[in-house]
C-alpha cells in the first residue's frame, strides 16, 4: 500500500428547532458503512461553518445567500408566542399580532425573524441569544415570538404559547455549497426527498442508465437489417399481385362473347 485513504463520511449540521433524527436513521440504515456526524450550530454560525467546510450540509433556517449555497425547503414552522401560563393571552386558542401590540416582546440578537417593523412595545434591551429571552419570560418582563419547535425546544413547567396567525414564518431547508454537490450530498437530497432505495432518480441510477439503453438500441439495428433490398424479387404486398403507385396496372379483362 502506497497510503492510508481517509474513510468516507458525513456530516450534517443542524440549527436549533431542526430534528434531523428521522433522515439520520434512514442514513444509517442504507448506508451503514458511512459514518453520519451530527453537529448542532447555532443558527448565525450555520452559514459560516457550511462555507469553512465543516459541514457537508446543512439544516438551516431560509433565506440562505443563493449565490453561493443551494438549497433545498423541506417545510415552513407554526409561529408562536411564549407567555407565563397565568397570562391572559392563555384564555385564547390563537391570537393575532394586534393581541400584541401593547405587550413588551423581545427580539433577541438571533432571532429567527427578519423584521421590517418589530410589533409589540420594544424592551429595554435586546437579549443576546433566545434562551436568554425565555428566561426573562419566564421572569414576567415580556414575550417572545418564535418558531414553534424552538417554543417546544425551550419548554419550561411555568410557560406556555399560543398560535399567532398573521405572524411572518420560518422555514427550515437542506443547504449546502453548490460548487461541494457530492455524491455523499446526493445521497442525503434522496433522504430527504423520500426516494426508496430503489428509486430511479440518483446518481446510482444516472449511471446505471446508459447500460439499459444499449441492449435497446442493439434490438433496434437487428429489427432494422430485414429491410435490406432482396434483389430485385417481390416481397410483401408485391408478391401477392398488389402492386405500389410507380407500378403499371393490369388491363381488365373483358365479359366473354356469347355463342351464337
Amino acid at each position: 500500500m502506497t497510503g492510508s485513504q481517509e474513510s468516507p463520511s458525513f456530516r450534517l449540521a443542524y440549527v436549533p428547532g431542526a430534528t434531523p433524527a428521522k433522515w439520520a436513521r434512514i442514513w444509517n440504515e442504507r448506508l451503514p458503512d458511512i459514518p453520519l456526524t451530527l453537529l448542532q450550530v447555532p443558527g448565525t454560525e450555520a452559514a459560516d461553518v457550511l462555507r469553512a467546510g465543516e459541514a457537508d450540509a446543512g439544516l438551516v433556517r431560509l433565506p440562505v445567500d443563493r449565490t453561493f449555497f443551494s438549497a433545498i425547503p423541506l417545510y415552513t414552522e407554526t409561529t408562536v408566542v411564549v407567555v407565563p401560563k397565568d397570562h391572559l393571552i392563555t384564555a385564547a386558542d390563537e391570537v393575532t399580532l394586534a393581541d400584541l401590540a401593547e405587550e413588551v416582546l423581545f427580539h433577541p440578537l438571533d432571532d429567527v425573524f427578519d423584521w421590517d417593523s418589530p410589533p409589540g412595545e420594544p424592551a429595554f434591551e435586546r437579549p443576546a441569544t433566545t434562551p436568554d429571552a425565555i428566561e426573562l419570560v419566564a421572569a414576567g418582563v415580556g414575550l417572545l415570538l418564535v418558531p414553534q419547535s424552538l417554543a417546544r425546544l425551550y419548554h419550561r413547567r411555568d410557560l406556555t404559547y399560543r398560535p399567532v396567525v398573521d405572524a411572518p414564518q420560518s422555514s427550515i431547508a437542506l443547504s449546502w455549497p453548490e460548487e461541494a454537490t457530492t455524491d455523499l450530498v446526493e445521497d442525503f437530497i434522496g433522504i430527504v426527498r423520500g426516494r426508496t432505495v430503489n428509486s430511479t432518480r440518483g446518481r446510482t441510477a444516472a449511471k446505471a442508465e446508459p447500460e439499459q439503453k444499449r441492449p435497446e438500441q442493439r434490438g433496434a439495428r437487428q429489427k432494422q437489417t430485414p429491410a435490406k433490398s432482396t434483389g430485385g424479387k417481390p416481397t410483401g404486398r408485391t408478391a401477392r399481385g398488389r402492386t405500389g403507385s410507380g407500378a403499371a396496372k393490369p388491363a381488365k379483362r373483358g365479359k366473354p362473347r356469347r355463342k351464337s
